[in-house]
């Protein structure tokens, strides 16, 4: 294993240098997840201000601290590769992120037994009846629900992991000072205020470009919120849905990967049973998933 994680540890770190840096950085009009992660490969041991020169890196972290002001975030986290505090399990991810923005307690981030409970937007009723049902077993057995607060089967396993007392973690595909779907506004106040939001968007990049480029955000969260978790649980989704996304992920990373039996005995998809081939574990019922997991 490199010596550097250890060197970067011991090596004073100008937390404003390292954000500007790492946003100037996402300013540049070809970077993107893929060539960020292969830029810092190319420089092993550096951090996001040894490639950026030191003023440009306190004027663009200037812009971003104003834009949180904007929107009234005085107080925020970040989590920076090689740090002490940065969550080592991230660097399974294929693409894995150097900077994470944070709003709440890191503590849940490093709890045990965190489980990605995610699936479509537009969730049937009885998708919803089952994110309940399953949200409410695994908070009673002490898991900690992480989710994307999208609209449906995100948003219904946040409410009812808060509903029934227990602990969960948005990770989210907008700017910690952003909020997507607006009427999320005040569910995701709270998740910040009593629990964990984490985001990697960065901020300048997401404000200067449009819809079309912000979306490819989401999927990319996707593969961040699998690799914070053990365990990825998909209650609904559409054969196109990007919730596959993270389904790929998590088995790449070596998670385990949850599909509930209702996914199976839908003839209009066939995505439960090609993943299936691949290691995903069929849900019948919740020891199913309690029994993998002990």
């Amino acid at each position: 294993m490199s010596a550097w994680p250890e060197l970067l540890t011991n090596k004073p770190v100008n937390t404003r240098a390292e954000l500007g840096a790492y946003e100037y950085l996402w300013q540049q009009p070809t970077s993107n997840t893929k060539r960020l992660a292969q830029l810092f490969e190319s420089h092993p041991g550096s951090l996001p201000s040894d490639l950026v020169d030191e003023d440009t890196a306190q004027r663009v972290a200037g812009e971003v601290v104003e834009q949180f002001a904007k929107r009234g975030i005085k107080r925020f986290g970040v989590r920076i590769n090689g740090m002490h505090d940065y969550p080592g399990r991230l660097r399974d991810a294929t693409e894995p992120v150097e900077f994470l923005y944070f709003l709440g307690s890191w503590e849940l981030a490093e709890a045990p037994r965190r489980v990605a409970v995610v699936g479509t937007r537009k969730v049937t009723a009885e998708g919803a009846a089952r994110t309940r049902k399953l949200v409410r077993a695994l908070v009673e057995h002490d898991f900690t629900i992480v989710s994307g607060l999208a609209q449906g089967v995100d948003t219904i396993a946040h409410q009812t992991a808060i509903e029934h007392g227990g602990r969960t973690i948005a990770v989210i595909g907008t700017p910690i000072s952003e909020v997507y779907p607006k009427e999320n506004a005040e569910l995701q106040r709270r998740i910040a205020e009593e629990f964990l939001v984490v985001s990697q968007v960065p901020v300048l990049r997401y404000k200067a470009q449009g819809p079309n480029g912000n979306r490819l955000f989401f999927p990319e969260r996707n593969k961040t919120m699998s690799a914070l978790t053990e365990a990825t649980i998909i209650v609904e989704a559409s054969e196109t849905s990007g919730t596959l996304i993270q389904a790929k992920a998590a088995l790449d990373q070596g998670r385990k990967l949850f599909i509930l039996e209702s996914n199976f005995n839908n003839s209009a998809i066939t995505w439960p049973a090609r993943f299936e081939k691949l290691g995903a574990i069929r849900v019948r019922e919740f020891e199913d998933i309690a029994r993998h997991l002990a």
